[in-house]
């Protein structure tokens, strides 16, 4: 059977093998971190050594670390743990942060998907304080770069709390972009981690309300036993985002050959010319739905994902895209593709080849 190419790793990264190792020692510790003897303090010191790690690379003290079970429980944390008043978050966002609360008001984007800071000003003044803004650091579908520093800036003028999802630019752009935020968000399986872990970063008592109660685990703000070997291959991949940033700037060269080679082919690439993360295109085939798209790469043996949400087997145009103005027609047409660490010239190649074909292929049966 031949080598399948994976430029999905916006969805899920392989697991790192600093990761595995960590995760496979950490299975030799039977304790229970909660519990006081020499099993659980090792347990114990497997956690709280995660916890450092994590705080170093976001610019935060270990007693800011809130361990959970992934980005989307954290974004809900960030979210319905803050209750002081209004919410603002934009039209962007995960749907994790987009369906963490009913009363949210959604900030628009411009065309490039870049949240409007003049909204965001204005919506400020009018709130006055007591205010929670969620705008995310880089977008899971498109890539575009969030301006943090001057969302910050804005935020700091209005005394208002600034969360950050972090889950997709943690260990494809330099950490200190997002680290002025009082929350943030990370997720283990977007850099080299397992899936099922995360953490929420808490500066300045942001969060007071648990989202999940029952234990005194992590400080009281999240009950229920700590995921010791899921942290562990959490901080052993966070300790090597560093390394993980170089090798994936390095991708752009094949993500912006490949863009090349596509609108000559005819594509639209979505927000061509803004800042984005390295390794990510949105893509539209003209003519062909994403859905068919994703099932014709899968069988050339090429992993790429929709640039739609799924729900009950309905696949429905990107949110993302639409509050970027694409009309239902574009949006429903587009795929993303996110290259990672060990992708080659050859899955770029490999990748072109396959969509040339597979959109010859749909002119040739629009013609007949």
């Amino acid at each position: 059977m031949p080598t399948r190419t994976y430029l999905d790793h916006n969805a899920t990264t392989p697991l790192a093998g600093a990761a595995r190792a960590a995760m496979t020692a950490a299975m030799d510790i039977a304790g229970n971190p909660s519990s006081v003897h020499g099993d659980g303090r090792a347990a114990r010191r497997i956690v709280e050594d995660a916890r450092e790690t994590v705080a170093e690379i976001a610019g935060a003290e270990p007693g800011d670390v809130i361990f959970t079970a992934g980005g989307t429980e954290a974004n809900n944390l960030a979210l319905r743990g803050f209750a002081a008043g209004s919410v603002l978050v934009s039209a962007v966002e995960h749907p994790s942060v987009l369906q963490a609360r009913s009363d949210s008001e959604v900030l628009p984007v411009d065309a490039d998907g870049v949240v409007d800071l003049a909204v965001l000003e204005a919506r400020l003044r009018d709130l006055g304080g007591g205010v929670l803004v969620s705008v995310m650091a880089a977008n899971n579908e498109t890539g575009i770069l969030q301006p943090i520093a001057e969302v910050a800036e804005i935020i700091g003028r209005h005394g208002a709390v600034l969360h950050v999802d972090a889950s997709q630019a943690a260990g494809k752009m330099p950490m200190g972009a997002f680290q002025m935020a009082d929350l943030l968000t990370f997720s283990a399986h977007k850099l080299g981690g397992p899936a099922g872990v995360g953490a929420l970063i808490v500066r300045h008592g942001a969060v007071r309300e648990p989202l999940i109660k029952g234990g005194g685990q992590e400080r009281r703000r999240r009950a229920g036993s700590e995921n010791v070997i899921g942290i562990a291959g959490f901080a052993a991949a966070a300790g090597e985002a560093g390394a993980r940033t170089e090798a994936m700037i390095a991708l752009r060269r094949l993500r912006d050959a490949v863009e090349a080679e596509l609108i000559v082919a005819g594509a639209l690439v979505h927000a061509a010319a803004a800042v984005r993360l390295p390794n990510t295109s949105s893509v539209s085939m003209p003519g062909v739905t994403a859905e068919t798209q994703v099932m014709a790469f899968d069988l050339a043996g090429i992993s790429v994902s929709a640039g739609s949400a799924c729900s009950s087997g309905k696949v429905e145009p990107s949110h993302v895209l639409k509050a970027m103005g694409l009309d239902d027609r574009t949006a429903e047409r587009a795929i993303r593709v996110s290259f990672g660490i060990g992708n080659t010239e050859a899955d770029a190649e490999r990748f072109i080849d396959t969509w040339k074909n597979i959109h010859s292929r749909a002119g040739k049966a629009a013609a007949a």
